[in-house]
């Protein structure tokens, strides 16, 4: 990546526009080329896309993590990182005990992300509306959950559906195993992000080039369903610290075949992030470096003209351990970019660039025209 930086240019994007918050449901629809303030809609109807399951007008989508809560503080979001194979049987229990009683649909997603559908036409369906407001759980670590439980319009159904879930899970056998193991078990569901579908142009027709997107997860792979680009899973790709940066590079290279733009995601920064691990994350980061970034540096010049964008879509700092506003560090390199004599790709180099794009969605034309 330093490389990059030497033979191109390192510049800076605000991709989370305030009121919305900092989150890659609105920094990856900004680096994709779209303005969140007019497309977003809420994080569940992205992953609804990726998993293939459809929303009609008036129907809500709900993200629905499997998470750990003691003493009553958000101890973990993602449930020690519960396998998808632990955790669908957990989504089915809710669906046994919840679904048919109030005409809600809970679905299994990849390990602690999960989904819940409201429909419109559903008798008791959960009247959200505009005024319902959710706390991300990954914001709010090692913290009491009662000031961020679900407010406004549907609340109370939502938090009723939260406390269910504890007497489901409480003696459910997935968590007895775990705990055997000494692995934290999944205490309840956290419901969040909700959202009805959204409307996107699709990427060719605002842009042209025909894309693919590579990603282990359903929000990202989400984004990429409804912008109309070819979803390539990769066999070893987690969404965690143990991913097969390898794999994922190995498959964008053989992409760049039949696609003028492939789009790499990893997970991996952002959750060495929210667990406070420094050394995870220069590993993740270096990983990245050499499986990811090297091999498509190596592999673009043979396809003729090339250009390469490597960037975070949002921050998530260490010492918080939460996502933030602000602006992240970008590098591009390729044909048509000359030096600026940068040295380095990081923040620092950043924020002395020239180049800066407020609204982060205009990163994309720039970057393709």
């Amino acid at each position: 990546m330093d490389a990059l930086a030497r033979a191109g240019v390192v510049g800076r994007s605000n991709n989370v526009p305030e009121p919305l918050t900092p989150a890659s449901d609105v920094a990856t629809l900004s680096l994709f080329g779209y303005d969140p303030l007019k497309v977003y809609t809420g994080r569940a109807p992205l992953e609804a896309a990726a998993m293939g399951i459809a929303l009609g007008p008036g129907d809500w989508a709900v993200r629905c993590n499997l998470v750990t809560v003691e003493n009553e503080e958000m101890r973990d979001f993602t449930a020690d990182h519960i396998s998808s194979e632990e955790g669908r049987p957990l989504i089915e229990a809710m669906q046994t005990a919840c679904g048919d009683t109030i005409g809600i649909e809970f679905h299994a997603g990849v390990q602690y992300r999960n989904l819940l559908v409201c429909r419109a036409t559903a008798a008791g369906g959960v009247p959200l509306d505009a005024t319902t407001r959710t706390q991300p759980p990954h914001d709010i670590p090692d913290r009491p959950i009662a000031e961020y439980l679900p407010s406004g319009g549907g609340s109370e159904v939502l938090r009723e559906l939260m406390t269910r879930s504890r007497e489901v899970f409480r003696d459910h056998p997935i968590n007895r195993q775990r705990r055997e193991r000494g692995k934290r078990p999944a205490t309840q569901v956290w419901l969040w992000g909700q959202g009805r579908a959204p409307s996107l142009r699709p990427f060719a027709e605002v842009y042209g080039p025909k894309g693919a997107i590579i990603s282990a997860v359903d929000l990202v792979r989400g984004v990429g369903v409804l912008l109309g680009w070819r979803r390539i899973d990769v066999p070893g790709a987690t969404g965690y610290l143990d991913t097969d940066y390898a794999a994922k590079g190995r498959a964008a290279v053989e992409a760049l075949a039949s696609h003028d733009l492939v789009c790499v995601h990893i997970e991996a920064p952002d959750e060495a992030s929210h667990e406070g691990k420094i050394d995870e994350k220069i590993k993740a980061l270096e990983e990245i470096d050499r499986h990811i970034v090297g091999p498509l540096r190596k592999a673009l010049p043979k396809q003729g003209a090339w250009r390469l964008l490597v960037s975070p879509d949002h921050r998530t700092p260490l010492r918080t351990r939460a996502h933030s506003y602000g602006a992240v560090p970008f590098v591009v390199a390729g044909t048509g970019i000359e030096s600026r004599g940068q040295q380095t790709y990081d923040e620092a180099v950043a924020v002395e660039s020239g180049l800066a794009f407020e609204k982060g969605h205009e990163l994309m034309s720039w970057f393709l025209r």
